[in-house]
């Protein structure tokens, strides 16, 4: 990341959340959140290198909004959905940054890299944490790959926010079978 100061930083990207709000992801520009925050696009561009960038940026911290919410459920397979249905619940409500994470996170912008690294990092986070201790690595890849492969698919409109929730307990489900402690 460029040098610019913490408080610069917090007011592009906030700017970058209403842009995103206001306009959508397929018209907002590093140059328009600059106008909104009311610095220079130069310094927008030091900042956010890419519009890919600021995307996975508020998703990362949408995911950090609630990171330290336990997940609720009598028995692995309850929390695991919990932890699901309650991403999947708040992508519903937030239907622009829903809509510019998949396209920013499929993009080949180096500058996002560490970001996807992140985001892939927390949400096994989450569901290690669903699973409790002893969680088998295979089923935490199986959760994360079935989580982003819905992710995708509502990016892509095969299926709403909402409808994830409901499609995704049932592939929990399938995925647990057998691994329920």
């Amino acid at each position: 990341m460029g040098q610019v100061s913490s408080s610069t930083a917090e007011r592009l990207l906030e700017a970058g959340r209403e842009e995103l709000r206001a306009v959508g992801h397929q018209t907002l520009t590093i140059r328009t959140v600059a106008q909104r925050a009311g610095v220079s696009s130069a310094t927008a561009y030091t900042y956010l290198e890419s519009k890919n960038r600021l995307c996975a940026e508020l998703f990362w911290r949408f995911l950090e909004e609630d990171a330290d919410v336990a997940p609720d459920g009598a028995d692995p397979v309850g929390r695991v959905r919990s932890v699901t249905r309650s991403l999947a619940e708040r992508l519903a409500g937030a239907p622009e940054l829903a809509a510019a994470v998949t396209p920013a996170l499929l993009g080949s912008d180096p500058e996002v890299d560490e970001l996807r690294l992140r985001i892939g990092g927390e949400l096994v986070r989450r569901f290690r944490v669903a699973l409790g201790d002893g969680a088998e690595p295979a089923v935490l890849e199986a959760l994360a790959l079935a989580f982003s492969g819905a992710l995708l698919q509502a990016g892509m409109g095969l299926m709403t926010y909402a409808e994830m929730a409901d499609r995704l307990d049932s592939v929990v489900a399938v995925i647990m079978k057998g691994n329920v402690a």
